[in-house]
């Protein structure tokens, strides 16, 4: 996936400035395609020249002008073309994953610190997509198919976040076995004391 094809796939919901479109890549589809403002913008460059989307300068008084960007039919026909393909599955690169390959040549303390900034990281991102989906689906159900896919994407972050939540609550209590210092609170006991 390029960035490129993030952009389209925003577009469909609305037409959007280039700092709404940050925006959102900050709050709802950057959870899983990062991408800074910049990048996004040279990004709108290219897509333009391309014809995928158009530029319609809104006049504003007090304030500058803003350029309003919107699909074109090229631009959803490249999104249809692009979404039949098959995806590919990411691959991982995470440097806590090496160095618990390599666990039994590092210093096991440091090794311990990032892993619970690791799980109050993830801890933080599950509390987050939880209020997101109970704000947006309080009753847990979508009303078409753009709603079905974002509850789809926020059930899975929540899932994933979870996940890597409980793997680093394993890891710190296995570490804690081998290096004898206690142990990490489980996010459920965090969360009744007011912690997650």
């Amino acid at each position: 996936m390029a960035l490129g094809d993030a952009i389209l796939a925003c577009l469909t919901e609305r037409p959007m400035t280039g700092y709404e479109l940050a925006k959102t890549f900050d709050s709802s589809i950057g959870f899983f395609w990062k991408a800074d403002h910049q990048q996004i913008y040279r990004e709108l460059s290219k897509l333009r020249d391309r014809g995928y989307i158009q530029g319609r300068e809104v006049v504003q008084t007090g304030k500058p002008n803003k350029l309003v960007y919107t699909l074109t039919e090229d631009g959803r026909t490249a999104l249809r073309h692009w979404a039949a393909r098959p995806s590919t599955p990411p691959s991982i690169k995470d440097d806590l994953l090496v160095r618990l390959h390599a666990l039994d040549s590092i210093d096991i303390e440091p090794l311990r610190t990032d892993l619970m900034a690791r799980l109050e990281h993830h801890r933080d991102r599950h509390t987050n997509y939880e209020r997101i989906l109970k704000k947006r689906f309080p009753d847990g159900e979508a009303s078409g198919v753009l709603d079905l896919g974002n509850l789809l994407l926020l059930r899975l972050g929540a899932r994933h976040e979870q996940m890597v939540a409980d793997f680093c609550e394993e890891a710190l209590e296995a570490l804690s076995a081998v290096s004898g210092r206690g142990t990490v609170v489980p996010i459920d006991e965090g969360k009744r004391e007011g912690k997650g």
